[in-house]
């Protein structure tokens, strides 16, 4: 079963960051053997960094190795409801910061495979706590 890979670490490596890119870079290297791939949520995150080349971002997408034809299943739909019920409630009760809803989207996504790929593995665990997180 594969590993779902999220935005951040496609960008550090896309962006060379001298912090983070070295270690995600790696982080992607070993989890290959298990199979990567995208949910299509960071699909369209990616966009900007290709400059909105779908056709550049699939060519990079193919030489790394990682699978972005994935589709979007209503396990995903159920388990991203349930987790965005309880970050609605800890936000009324003002008991945690503003997360985008794409986060949980991926993270929903990645329950339903080997788990998620991040180096913000505090963005999910609480709100997916079941979710198996791998960081660089």
């Amino acid at each position: 079963m594969s590993w779902v890979v999220d935005t951040c670490v496609l960008i550090d490596v896309l962006e060379n960051d001298p912090s983070f890119g070295p270690a995600s870079a790696n982080l992607l290297e070993k989890s290959l053997r298990d199979g990567l791939l995208l949910c299509p949520v960071t699909m369209v995150e990616l966009s900007p960094a290709f400059s909105g080349s779908l056709e550049t971002q699939k060519h990079f997408l193919e030489q790394v190795g990682i699978d972005f034809t994935e589709g979007w299943t209503f396990a995903d739909t159920e388990c991203a409801h349930r987790a965005w019920n309880v970050y609605v409630q800890a936000r009324r009760a003002n008991d945690t910061p503003k997360r985008p809803l794409a986060d949980l989207l991926i993270g929903a996504f990645a329950c339903r495979h080997r788990g998620l790929l991040t180096r913000n593995p505090a963005d999910f665990r609480r709100w997916l706590p079941k979710l198996k997180l791998r960081q660089p």
